[in-house]
């Protein structure tokens, strides 16, 4: 009976067991280029397969730290369950050797087709200055803010094209947004996909843009907008309001607007965390008899009781 040996992938791929995954690939290309059927023959077939193999365990890190624990064993039958990722792995070394999609892509589904770009964008953040009073920020408030900002087009509603326009389906790549090109290589014909020049990717084109936007779907335009300003709020804290920036390219949705709070300096009081401070000046003889003085609040008027003997800076 013959002996069946269990392959060693490190010893196929010509690597150490500590090997990186770039030294994994960078061997497995080599291999590759050498032994494919194309440019080895019939004969390098079985040797090509066995290296494809091994890169297939040994680039998962999922099945390679099983492959350390076990061996083949620890695969549970080989490359079965794994069949599904063998087109991934294959796909991408054919990726990085003629920059587009394997000529085998066909055969693991659709997931290898690009899908046509959408002209959606999500609009800018933007960020804007709120100048607020000390009196706003000890009991909170709410503020009017304008601003400078792109919004939606009302003559064509973000679709870019003009009223009773839709957009067309490109004839160059037949609404895929994509366009292949076959060329050969050592491996036989490659097919490779890039965006289509004529529609630039969108697989549509609109012949008749927008007047009013230019075909952008928005306009400059100044708008408000109310912002709560909580209590304690403190010098540039920024209060976020989602989507009531610019308006997002093609019907896409809104960016954020961030309002940076700036207190104005008061006459009357200094900030000191969440206390207020103000100096009062009295007379001496006040500050040595005592007196009451009668002090203009945030809260309205506060009587303020000077005790007799009071030096000057006490609190």
């Amino acid at each position: 009976m013959k002996e069946i040996v269990a392959a060693d992938y490190y010893a196929t791929l010509g690597v150490s067991r500590d090997a990186s995954q770039e030294e994994i690939k960078k061997s497995y290309r080599k291999l590759a280029r050498k032994l494919h059927p194309d440019v080895a023959g019939p004969e390098g077939a079985e040797k090509f397969k066995e290296v494809t193999a091994a890169y297939e365990v040994l680039s998962n890190t999922e099945k390679r730290r099983m492959y350390d624990m076990g061996g083949e064993d620890a695969l549970h039958g080989g490359f079965g369950a794994g069949a599904a990722d063998f087109g991934g792995a294959f796909e991408d070394i054919f990726s990085s050797f003629f920059g587009g999609t394997s000529p085998f892509s066909a055969g693991f589904g659709a997931s290898g087709r690009a899908q046509p770009r959408s002209r959606a964008h999500r609009g800018s953040d933007t960020l804007v200055q709120l100048d607020v009073q000390l009196e706003d920020v000890v009991f909170g408030c709410e503020k009017e803010l304008t601003f400078d900002a792109m919004v939606e087009c009302e003559t064509c509603h973000g679709s870019m094209a003009a009223p009773g326009v839709e957009p067309v389906s490109c004839s160059q790549c037949q609404g895929t947004g994509q366009v292949q090109r076959v060329s050969n290589s050592l491996f036989g014909q490659v097919v490779s996909t890039s965006p289509c020049p004529v529609c630039q990717g969108y697989g549509s084109r609109i012949l008749t843009p927008c007047p009013d936007c230019a075909g952008e779907g928005r306009v400059r335009a100044q708008r408000s907008v109310n912002v709560k300003v909580p209590a304690g709020v403190e010098e540039g804290m920024r209060i976020r309001m989602a989507g009531q920036a610019d308006a997002g390219v093609a019907g896409g949705p809104a960016g954020d607007l961030f309002a940076s709070v700036h207190i104005d300096d008061d006459p009357i009081y200094q900030r000191d965390g969440d206390d207020l401070r103000v100096r009062v000046r009295v007379p001496m003889t006040a500050a040595a008899l005592g007196i009451d003085i009668s002090l203009d609040t945030f809260d309205g008027e506060q009587v303020v009781s000077i005790e007799p003997g009071t030096q000057s800076g006490k609190e």
